[in-house]
Order: structure tokens, then sequence, then C-alpha cells
């Protein structure tokens, strides 16, 4: 029995024992943690090169962020961020939003894709509208960061390598930050693989392959569509692709046309594909490429037809011929617009005229210089009567001047005595007597008339 009690006797010592040692240990550990927090602590803070921050384990952005941006400036700040990152944080958020301004808010020339000039008064809008901008965006970076943010970090003011694309509008102002980004990538990869063939051929001393060319093109294409809608794309195209550029070069050379946006669009969808395909067959000369070609040409042309409908198609039609361009530009000049076909005959009969004169074998290089001239003035005073103009008194032969060369006129289908009239600028009642035998409201074509001579100066010694 006696072995028993020394044996609880021995355990109860060695419970008490690992009492004792277990409170022990666990106060020297708290004594440890106290210190080690110390160290940390203002003391430590103070001293040069420390920067120890202690935050929880597993951190989110959720415990900085805030609708209040200065409050989410100063969260920064307390979970001990560099002011340099912080710097960088806020001028990247308000550039970010400013640029989405710009892109929405300005109506930038390169909206304006169907004009090919761009228009002043929307220039000068969005530049105004551009430096306002750009004022409250500092002034906001100023009232966040202190008014020399600026000076000190001129490493985030934006410095482009090349000029990138315009996106902006409601159609190509709304993309996401990534998708504007990708744009711009494909856009200088584009350039790229073009300057490269271009440096290429030139190096070879050959001539670009319009067929190379398109292929390039229509990679650049087949990249836009992965990433664009349709009306994106359309947006983008009509905006930045060779065809649309041709396009707006073809309606600035008409100048007078002034295709609308509608117009413009309409005839970019029915000639785009058309002129990729003329392209392709611009550099070849076999029969069969150029029959290809002259149909593709015909095709087009029908499309321009159906797109601008009858009668905007004629206009279209007669502006490419610089003598109805001439006359446009006269009749507006002159403040008389519905003056503008009587004009276009004037031009028309005075071109005639001057290749009669040139291929003239039996006048001299003087007689044709002369004629010419009294050419000349014969159609300055028909248009001046064709615009209502009062023409200046005729000069008299007793003055030193002399009449010139007798002439005939043949008639035409649709002249009558009042069109020869203007367009030589002579009265009817000075036809009617130079034609005593004729009956002018009864010419028909092939008819031929006198014309009264217009008096001119002297002509100069052979």
């Amino acid at each position: 029995m006696r072995w028993r009690v020394l044996a609880l006797a021995s355990l109860g010592v060695n419970i008490a024992l690992a009492v004792v040692f277990v409170f022990t240990a666990r106060q020297m550990s708290r004594s440890r943690s106290t210190s080690d927090l110390a160290a940390f602590g203002p003391a430590a803070g103070n001293q040069a090169g420390t920067n120890v921050v202690l935050r929880r384990q597993f951190f989110s952005w959720r415990s900085v962020e805030s609708d209040d941006y200065p409050t989410y400036i100063s969260n920064l700040r307390e979970i001990g961020c560099p002011e340099q990152t912080i710097r960088d944080i806020i001028i990247a958020d308000v550039n970010a939003l400013y640029s989405r301004r710009r892109g929405l808010e300005i109506l930038s020339p390169e909206q304006q894709w169907w004009r090919a000039e761009p228009d002043g008064n929307v220039v000068q809008v969005a530049n105004e509208k551009a430096r306002l901008l750009d004022e409250e965006r500092h002034a906001l970076l100023a009232r966040l960061l202190g008014t020399n943010w600026e000076g000190g970090d001129l490493a985030n003011l934006p410095r482009p390598s090349r000029p990138g694309i315009v996106l902006d509008g409601p159609i190509l102002g709304v993309l996401s930050t990534d998708a504007k980004q990708a744009l711009e990538e494909i856009n200088i990869h584009s350039q790229n693989r073009l300057q490269s063939y271009l440096d290429a051929a030139r190096r070879e001393g050959r001539n670009p392959d319009p067929a190379e060319l398109a292929k390039i093109r229509q990679q650049t294409r087949t990249e836009l569509q992965r990433i664009l809608s349709p009306p994106q794309l359309e947006e983008f195209l009509l905006r930045y692709s060779e065809s649309a550029a041709t396009l707006r070069a073809e309606m600035g050379q008409l100048k007078y046309f002034n295709a609308t946006p509608e117009e413009f669009r309409l005839l970019f969808r029915s000639t785009d594909q058309l002129n990729e395909q003329i392209q392709v067959l611009a550099a070849t000369s076999d029969a069969n490429s150029l029959t290809q070609r002259k149909s593709l040409e015909d095709q087009r042309e029908n499309a321009i037809k159906l797109a601008l409908g009858p009668k905007r198609y004629e206009e279209y039609r007669l502006l490419q011929d610089p003598l109805y361009r001439d006359a446009v530009a006269s009749a507006q000049q002159a403040g008389t617009p519905d003056s503008v076909w009587l004009m276009y005959q004037i031009n028309l009969a005075s071109a005639s005229e001057q290749g009669r004169i040139q291929a003239d074998a039996n006048l001299t290089p003087e007689q044709k210089a002369i004629e010419l001239k009294r050419l000349e003035l014969e159609q300055l005073q028909a248009n001046t009567a064709a615009t209502g103009q009062e023409l200046p008194p005729d000069p008299t032969v007793a003055g030193g001047l002399q009449p010139t060369p007798k002439k005939t006129y043949t008639i035409r289908p649709g002249d009558s005595a009042s069109v020869v009239s203007m367009i030589y600028g002579v009265p009817v009642n000075a036809l009617r007597a130079a034609n005593p035998n004729k009956d002018l409201t009864r010419l028909k074509p092939g008819d031929s008339i006198n014309i009264p001579p217009v008096i001119l100066p002297p002509a100069p010694p052979p």
C-alpha cells in the first residue's frame, strides 16, 4: 500500500511543476512580443532609412478604395504606399477620366469623315473645348497633389513616339481602354508592315505591287474584325481606311458637290469592295485583266448612280468636267447660282472655238494669239451678261480701235438667239442687224448666223 501512496505523491508534484512551466513560458512569450512591437513603434520610425509597414496578411484593394477620392488617397498613405506610387496612380486615373471626356464631349474633325477638308468652325470649337478640359484636369490634379505636381514629375506627361489614331465620338469613344489599346497596337503593326514592304520594294528598285498592298490592308481589316462590332468597324474604316481616303479625295476634287454624311456612307458601302478589287488589277496589262478592270469600273459607276439617285448623280457627273466647275465658281462669285447652266454653255462654246483656232493652219502664230485674245474678251463679256451685270461701253473706232474680223456661228441643238447673244456678249438687236435675211425666232441646228464684230485694240505689227 505504501508504494501506491508514494506514486500518487510523485504524480502530484509532476503536475504542479508542469503547470508552473507552462505559465512561465506564456509570460516570456508575451514579453518578447511586446518588445518586438516596440521596436517598430514611434522610436524606430524616427530612424533614417526605416520604412517597415505592418498590414494584414490577406491584402485587398477594397481596404483602401473609397467613393471619396481624398479619402482614397489618405487610405493609400495609411497603408504605407510610397508617395511616388500615389502620384502615379492619381495622375493615371485623372488622365484616363479626361481622356474619356475628350472622346465623348468633343466633336473632332475626325468624326466628320465625309469632309475632304476639315470644317474650320469645328476645329476651332474642338480646340477651345480641349483647352477648357485640360485646364480642368490641371486644376483637379493641383487640388489632389498640390500646385507643383506637374513640374515635379514630367515623366507622367504623355509623350507618344508616334501620332496615334483618334478614337472619340459616340461609337468609338465608348470603347473600353483595352479595346482602344488593341486598336492602337493593330494600327502600329499595320503601319510597320506597310513601311517594311515599301522599304523592301525601294531597296530592290521596284514599284510597290498593288496586290500586295491590298493584302496588307485586308490583313489589318481581319484583325479589326476580331475586336470591333460591324458598326464600330465601319466607323473606323470611314475614318482611316485607304478606300475612304480615296473617296474623300475624289469628293474634294469635285469641290462643289458637298456630299452629306449619309451620301458619303452610302458611297463608301457601295464602292469599298469594288475599289479594293480595282486596286489589285491596277498594275496588270493583259487583255483579260483589262477587261475585268473595265467591268469593275462600270459596276462602281453604276453603284454610285444608285447610291446618289438621278438628280445628285447628274450633278456628280457634271462636276467632273472642269468647265462646269469653272461655271459654278463664276456663278457663285457673281452671286447668281441660277446662271450656272448658261455659263457652262458659254464655257463649252469658248472651248470649242479655242480648239478651232489652235487647229487652223491658215493662221500665223501672231494671228492665233490675236484670235485667242479676242475669244477671251468675248467669253468675259458673255459671262458678264449671263450674270445680269452691265457691260462696259463699247470703245469707238475713232479712239484708235479696230473691229475684229467678221465671223459666223453654227447653231447647235438647243441654241437660240438669246443663247448666242449670251455666248458672244452682244445684244439680240445687234444679231438681227447683222442677219437681216434670217428669222432669228426659227433657227435650226446647222444654220449659220453672222456675229457682229467686237471692237478690239489695234493688232501689234507682225
